[in-house]
């Protein structure tokens, strides 16, 4: 498995980037993975390689170039909230629904033109704030993504005209999200909501809770890591992914 350190052109900038690839030089479909707030790190990376190992050649973009470059938090921000706080706001203030739609498209076109990617379907997957930006992107591409899966999104439901589940009529992927318990930033009302949009929706999809996960359960260095669920929610992604890219 080659890993690089890259940088990919942007319509707002450069994004710094890390790209998985089969040393073989075969063509394998092109899958996105989003980092959850924290960014590029060991822990995302290691998760990104294991996809690769699947058999498809991955980019994980840093999603918040704008705001700066790993490390993206460099302090405990379990124990400052209120400075956590802050940089949290910091790094997703730019990435509005139109800058995730602007990136996202400039992502599958990256890939697009990579001579290792095949011409096929691609997918995308995103943890915790970029659940929401795995949909966005679904939406961008619709004619390419087949394929879209969120574990722990934040957010995907909420009365705003922003909403992400306002966009599923764009969405054409098989699309599967996780959810977790007592998740703030996605409760069981808002779940409840999200479940029945993607009812009204039409398409292909699964929404399930975790028993016993909690917000950010399947990274490694999370505090509230649950192994056990952590690999139930590995088998559910290399399924979706195999059943709509191979």
């Amino acid at each position: 498995m080659i890993e690089e350190d890259i940088e990919v052109r942007m319509h707002d900038g450069l994004a710094d980037a890390v790209l998985y690839r089969h040393e073989d030089g075969v063509q394998r479909p092109g899958v996105i993975h989003l980092t959850d707030i924290g960014g590029i790190r060991e822990s995302h990376r290691k998760m990104a390689r294991r996809l690769a190992g699947e058999g498809y050649t991955v980019l994980m973009p840093n999603v918040f170039y704008r705001t700066g470059r790993p490390p993206l938090i460099d302090f405990d921000w379990r124990a400052d909230q209120e400075r956590a706080k802050k940089r949290f706001a910091e790094l997703m203030g730019p990435l509005t629904p139109e800058a995730m739609e602007r990136d996202a498209g400039d992502y599958v076109d990256f890939l697009a033109a990579q001579s290792f990617v095949s011409g096929g379907p691609m997918g995308v997957v995103g943890y915790c704030f970029t659940g929401a930006m795995a949909m966005r992107t679904a939406a961008a591409r619709a004619e390419r993504i087949a394929a879209a899966a969120s574990f722990h999104g934040g957010g995907l439901y909420s009365d705003s005209p922003t909403s992400p589940h306002l966009i599923l009529h764009r969405i054409k992927a098989r699309l599967y999200f996780a959810h977790a318990v007592e998740d703030r930033s996605m409760p069981a009302e808002a779940i409840e909501k999200f479940n029945q949009a993607l009812k009204d929706w039409g398409g292909r999809y699964k929404s399930e809770v975790y028993e016993g996960a909690y917000h950010s359960w399947t990274v490694p260095d999370s505090p509230v890591y649950n192994q056990p669920q952590a690999e139930r929610a590995w088998q559910r992604l290399t399924e979706l992914l195999a059943s709509e890219l191979k």
